[in-house]
């Protein structure tokens, strides 16, 4: 899926917390899973499939916090693919 790597904005299309925003901490092309985490959402093991990539990448410092994840996906800025 262009557009995932680690670092990615995207928007949950299923389930509990479809609608919202999350990051990308951890992709895994080969399982299709990635882990996911947002200032409304759980750190989640999701398919990528549930996930819409919105162009954006932040860089997640290790052991940041849902406060941090919300300052970096509103200060985000375009990705370069």
């Amino acid at each position: 899926m262009p557009g995932l790597q680690k670092g990615a904005v995207c928007v949950k299309t299923s389930g509990r917390n479809s609608g919202k925003k999350v990051v990308v901490l951890e992709f895994d092309r080969k399982s299709g899973f990635a882990v996911v985490e947002g200032p409304m959402a759980k750190k989640k093991r999701c398919n990528i499939m549930h996930l819409f990539p919105t162009g954006k990448v932040v860089n997640v410092p290790a052991g940041a916090d849902k406060k941090k994840l919300a300052e970096l996906i509103k200060g985000a800025q375009p990705g370069s693919e």
